[in-house]
C-alpha cells in the first residue's frame, strides 16, 4: 500500500491506482475543508489521521464525534489513523464509533506501544490488519523517557519482526516531498 498526502492532486504528479490520499487532520483547518477535499477526489480512496495529543504545530484539534458524520457518509475514507496508541484501551471509542468498513489504523509513538503491539492488533476488527510507526515520535518519547537512544534501532526492529510473523502491514515514511510552490497560509493552531 502506498499513501500519499493528499496535496500531491495540487501538483501534476501521476499516481497509481492502488495509491490511499492521506489527509493529517493537524494540517486541516475545518471540518468542511475536510469534506471538500473528499468530495472533490471523490475517486480515490482516502487515509485520514486523526492526531490526539499533538502538541507540535500545526494543531488543529476535532473531537471523533465532529469526525463521525464525515465517515459515515464518505465511501472514500477506508482508513483512520489514531494517533499516540499505547493499548487496546486507547482504541476502544474508535472502535465502537467508527463504521466497520473503516479499518482502523494505530499509529505506534511511543515504547510502550512497541511492547503492546499484540494486545493492539488483537483488538482490531478489521480482516487486514495495518499499523503505522512514527519513528521521530517514537525517537522522541524515547529520550523523553531517558532510555537510551541506542534502543531505538531494537525497537523498530521488534514492530517490524512481530508485523511480518502476524501478517500485519507495518506503515512507515519514506521520504517527504518539499515544494517552493506553495501559498496556502494553514493555521498552525485553531
Amino acid at each position: 500500500m502506498i499513501i500519499l498526502s493528499q496535496n500531491i492532486t495540487n501538483y501534476d504528479i501521476s499516481t497509481s491506482e492502488d495509491s490511499v490520499l492521506r489527509i493529517n487532520m493537524a494540517w486541516c483547518n475545518s471540518i468542511s475543508e475536510l469534506e471538500e477535499k473528499l468530495t472533490k477526489n471523490s475517486n480515490s480512496n482516502f487515509f485520514i489521521d486523526l492526531p490526539i495529543g499533538r502538541i507540535k504545530p500545526p494543531n488543529n484539534r476535532y473531537t471523533l464525534d465532529e469526525m463521525i458524520p464525515i465517515l459515515e457518509n464518505k465511501e472514500n475514507v477506508k482508513f483512520f489513523a489514531v494517533s499516540n496508541v499505547e493499548s487496546a484501551d486507547d482504541l476502544k471509542e474508535f472502535l465502537e464509533k467508527v463504521p466497520d468498513r473503516i479499518s482502523i489504523v494505530p499509529k505506534i509513538e511511543s515504547p510502550n506501544g512497541v511492547l503492546n503491539i499484540d494486545e493492539i492488533c488483537t483488538a482490531l476488527k478489521s480482516k487486514e490488519k495495518v499499523v503505522m510507526l512514527d519513528h521521530d515520535d517514537l525517537f522522541s518519547n524515547i529520550l523523553k523517557k531517558k532510555e537510551d537512544p541506542e534502543s531505538f534501532q531494537g525497537y523498530v526492529k521488534k514492530l517490524i519482526e512481530y508485523c511480518e510473523k502476524n501478517n500485519v502491514s507495518l506503515l512507515r515514511t519514506v521520504g517527504v516531498v518539499f515544494s517552493d510552490d506553495e501559498k496556502r497560509t494553514t493555521q498552525y493552531i485553531k
